[in-house]
């Protein structure tokens, strides 16, 4: 959610972004790399969202020229992949085959970003408390399960209104499904 972040500056602009990325790529000795199976110019993020997290980032009065978003497009793919990059080095050099969010926050700090891994981890514990409820696997993660009757009562009732919706026909929100020929009861 790298959207969150305000620059700590006023003063930045296009070409010291650039200079940034640019100087960060040096520093790591790191050239801009491709993504698996995709050319460089081919990665990039969606025009749209990026475009509307950039307004919502500065005042209302402000106007920023396209070639200067899509400029800021590209310095943060180019930060993308630095931080993937070398947070790929730190899960390697750990013999790990899966980067964590603890190799992210180790390559922020390599890479000099130290400053905000404290927002990055914050970040990290919200999307955790936001997804906590999400089904994973299969299986629903928010403690609550059902009853094998319990189940079987709400596939009865999704089967309900997806009959319905097939023949045009509103459900009322509780009625109890009936059975046709096609489904015979798990009882008989």
């Amino acid at each position: 959610m790298l959207h969150r972040f305000r620059l700590r500056s006023p003063f930045f602009d296009s070409h010291s972004i650039a200079a940034i990325v640019r100087s960060g790529l040096r520093e790591s000795k790191m050239e801009p790399m491709d993504i698996v199976g995709k050319a460089k110019e081919d990665a990039s993020l969606p025009k749209a969202t990026m475009t509307k997290i950039i307004k919502e980032m500065l005042p209302p009065d402000v106007r920023v020229a396209r070639d200067t978003q899509d400029l800021l497009i590209e310095c943060c793919v180019e930060f993308i992949n630095l931080i993937s990059s070398e947070s790929n080095e730190v899960c390697s050099r750990e013999d790990k085959r899966t980067i964590a969010p603890e190799h992210v926050l180790k390559a922020l700090e390599v890479l000099g970003f130290g400053d905000y891994i404290e927002e990055v981890y914050a970040a990290y514990e919200q999307h955790k408390l936001e997804t906590v409820d999400t089904v994973r696997g299969g299986k629903c993660t928010n403690g609550a399960e059902m009853t094998e009757e319990e189940a079987l009562a709400e596939q009865q009732r999704m089967f309900a209104e997806a009959r319905a919706r097939m023949n045009g026909v509103g459900v009322a929100a509780n009625a109890p499904p009936k059975q046709t020929e096609a489904e015979p009861s798990l009882n008989s």
